[in-house]
Parts: structure tokens; C-alpha cells; sequence
């Protein structure tokens, strides 16, 4: 019996749409839940696991790990970046993990580092998609902790490191692991803020300095719009170089054994990378009832406070001015520039209830110098809950008038700028990347 061709025809249209049905939802059930998801909400799809999709999405990620091993913690910090040709990268995600006690503390004994180091390599597998490994970029930077540790020590310890990152699957080469230079820092630092601000987009939007307090060192880094600024700084304080396709000259300089902790050591009266004798290290700049320890890069401190007489602030002030005497430079520009300031800067003002500790703000110098002599006065009646708060508080006012800044100046206070860490880690992984490609 024959079929009517009408009848025929709908009946291989039925056929064809029964399979187009069925691949369909083979189509479905092969979709990872991610790739549905990005498909479907692509506002709401989580950055980590974005690159492992990049394929559906049409976009180019590249990742990049960078540790910073400061004098106080070791820090790691995973960088997604969505690269477009000829843009400048663009920061989609970064995630921040820390550990203590920083790198130095293991002078002695390097083998005992290796847990701290793997478990923030687990945090990085973590982050970055397995089948990005190979390709991503692993480094640390040692800052001032172990710029300042005697003979070999740092050498053994940048050995271990190097160690632990040749079991890691990450792309890592001999120089991954290195000291960062003072003045990289710096450089490092000012890129990381500018960038996260718009500074470094071809945009209008003017650079600002960056003023660096950690614990071994303090840096101070901006773009001079006086030529006798850079005519009148000393060779090494003058850097030039290029970033997304732009030059850059840059005044910054590291101050070693400038950091709040070694200043501390300094105005204590006692001597870094020397072992303490039996003898109390004695200041004013103490609780006059105050005894107590103190360690610091190893090294345990006796320390005991004067006895009652002059008032304390103006006799911490005048150790510290002794102290710092001709160790700074000033630069007359920075008073006229708008400047971004980290670390102790920013934990002090805390301790003062300046400002909020999870969103920053801004402070004076002048709210240092009032908050030192607020602090100190009170330590004549008890120690508080800070014997060092009275020290701390004088040395960042002195040394922030040393630099340059007068008692009105106004700074902006951040940890993060856009949900980004406001450290040199972003910079020194721009450095890194494009060193990569170099070669």
C-alpha cells in the first residue's frame, strides 16, 4: 500500500524533530553545570572557576602567583587577569591567603618553612584551573626580613624555597625566588596602586604616591611634575621604566632598617642582627612601671621603662628625633601630591580608632602627632594595652615631617582598592609575566 506523499512528508518532519529533541538533551546533559550557568547568567558566574570556561565565553585568562615574604608573614597572592591584545590586563579576581611567622623566623632551621610554603601552594591549586598549571607563573619576593638576616642564613632559606616550588606543578624558573630590592618594592607598590585606581589606562586620571611602612624597611615612591625634583634627588633615587606601552620616571627609594619594627629596635637602644647581652635595654619612651620582652628577628629583648620624671612624649621624641637624625631626605614636591599610605601607617591609625579597620580612610599628620602625645600621656599613668604605642605613634610623626609632609598634610589610608590588596605583589607579577614573555 502506498503512503501518500503529503502523509510522507509529515511524517520525516516528525522523524527530525524526535532527533533533534534527543540531541538536544544529550547536548544538556553534557553542559557542566558552570558552562549552563555562564550561558544562561553570565553576570553570575564565580571568577575562580571562570578560566576553566573560557572556551564558551570566547574570553583569554592567564593567571599569576606571586609570594610575598615580608619580615612579619608571608603572603600569597593568586592574580586572574583577562588579557585582551593591545590593553592594558585587566584584574578579574585575585585570592589572598596569609600565614605567620614570616620566612626569617626559620633562619635557623630552613626545613621547618616547608609546611607554611605548601600549605599556601595548596590554596594556589585551589584558585587556579588544573589544566592552567603548567602555565602559570609562581614567584616570591623576600622583602627587608631577610635583606637583614646575617651571613648565609637568606641564601639557605631562598634555597629551601626553591626547593618546594620544584614539587609544585606551577611554571617556575631560577629566578623566581629571589630578594626584591628595596627600590622594587617601591616601584612595585606605586604600580599596583595606580593601576587599581585607573592611573596606568592611557586615562586622564593623575598618579598618586604610595608610602610604604613595613617592619625592616619604610619606601616612598611618586612621579615628579618638578624637574628639580629629579635634578636635585640623589642617582639611585631616580627609576625609569616602561608599563602598557608608557615610560615612566619615578622618584622612590627604601629606607633599610627605617621599618617600624627595626625603628622601634633603634629607639630601644638596641643594635639589629646582634645577639641582646644579659643587660635591660632602658627607655623613655616606656611605661615607667613597664618590664617585659620582646623579640625581634630572633633575637629576645629585655626591656624596662625609665622611672617616673619628665614627661614621656617629649623624651620618646627626642630619642626618635636622635635616632632618625639626617637618615631621610626630604622632598619639598610630595607636600603638593596626593599620596596613598600602607601597612603600620595604616594599622596605627587603627589602634588610634582613626579609622575603620575593614575600609580605611584618611588621616593627617597632625592626628599622629595628637594621638603620640594623647598615648604617651596616659602610659604615665599605666602601660595600656600597647607598651609600644607611644614609640610607634612618635616615630611615624617624625618621620612622616623627615620626608617631607607637613603637620596638615592628608592621606588616604587603604588596605584594599577595589577589593584588591594594596601591596607590591600586583605590580611585581606584572613584572614577572612580561620577564616571561621576554624570554
Amino acid at each position: 500500500m502506498k503512503i501518500p506523499r503529503l502523509a510522507f512528508i509529515f511524517l520525516l518532519l516528525g522523524c527530525v524533530v524526535v532527533y533533534l529533541t534527543y540531541v538536544k538533551r544529550r547536548y544538556e546533559s553534557r553542559v557542566s553545570p558552570l558552562s549552563k550557568q555562564l550561558l544562561e547568567h553570565p553576570s553570575k558566574v564565580d571568577h575562580h572557576k571562570l578560566s576553566a570556561s573560557a572556551e564558551v565565553a570566547g574570553g583569554n585568562f592567564q593567571y599569576g602567583i606571586m609570594f610575598d615574604a615580608g619580615s612579619t608573614g608571608t603572603r600569597i597572592h593568586v592574580f586572574q587577569f583577562q588579557m585582551e591584545p593591545k590593553e592594558a590586563p585587566k584584574l578579574a579576581h585575585e585570592t589572598f591567603k596569609a600565614i605567620k611567622p614570616g620566612l626569617s623566623a626559620y633562619a635557623d632551621d630552613p626545613d621547618k618553612s616547608s609546611a607554611g610554603l605548601l600549605q599556601l601552594l595548596d590554596v594556589a591549586k585551589e584558585s587556579v584551573p588544573a589544566a592552567l598549571w603548567a602555565s602559570t607563573p609562581l614567584a616570591l619576593r623576600a622583602t627587608a626580613g631577610l635583606r637583614l638576616l646575617p651571613g648565609d642564613k637568606a641564601s639557605h632559606l631562598l634555597d629551601k624555597v626553591k626547593e618546594v616550588f620544584g614539587t609544585s606543578p606551577f611554571l617556575h624558573r631560577p629566578d623566581s625566588v629571589s630578594i626584591m630590592d628595596g627600590t622594587d618594592e617601591g616601584v612595585s607598590a606605586w604600580i599596583t596602586v595606580n593601576f587599581l585606581i585607573g592611573g596606568l589606562h592611557g586615562s586622564e586620571t593623575p598618579t598618586v604616591g604610595m608610602l610604604d611602612l613595613g617592619g625592616g624597611s619604610t619606601q616612598i615612591t611618586f612621579s615628579p611634575q618638578d624637574e628639580k625634583t629629579i635634578q636635585t634627588a640623589p642617582i639611585d633615587y631616580v627609576t625609569s621604566f616602561q608599563m602598557f606601552n608608557t615610560s615612566h620616571s619615578l622618584y622612590s627609594h627604601s629606607y633599610l632598617g627605617l621599618g617600624l619594627m627595626s625603628a622601634r629596635l633603634a629607639v630601644l637602644g638596641g643594635i639589629e642582627g646582634q645577639p641582646a647581652s644579659n643587660q635591660e635595654l632602658i627607655s623613655p619612651c616606656l611605661a615607667p612601671d613597664y618590664t617585659g620582652e620582646w623579640e625581634h628577628a630572633e633575637v629576645n629583648y629585655k626591656l624596662k621603662g625609665q622611672k617616673a620624671g619628665e614627661p614621656i612624649y617629649e623624651s620618646c621624641l627626642s630619642k626618635v628625633e636622635k635616632m632618625i637624625y639626617k637618615k631621610v631626605k626630604k622632598a619639598e614636591e610630595v607636600k603638593n601630591m596626593e599620596f596613598y599610605a600602607f601597612s603600620y601607617y595604616y594599622d596605627r591609625a587603627v589602634d588610634l580608632g582613626l579609622i575603620d579597620e575593614e575600609t580605611g580612610g584618611t588621616i593627617r599628620v597632625s592626628n599622629y602627632i595628637e594621638g603620640a602625645k594623647k598615648v604617651c600621656k596616659n602610659m604615665e599613668a599605666g602601660v595600656g594595652e600597647n607598651p609600644f604605642l607611644c614609640l610607634d605613634l612618635t616615630y611615624i610623626s617624625v618621620l612622616l615631617q623627615e620626608l617631607g609632609f607637613p603637620q596638615d598634610k592628608e592621606f588616604k589610608l587603604a588596605r584594599k582598592i577595589n577589593d584588591v590588596e594594596t601591596s607590591w605583589a600586583l605590580g611585581a607579577t606584572f613584572y614577572y609575566i612580561e620577564s616571561l614573555r621576554a624570554h
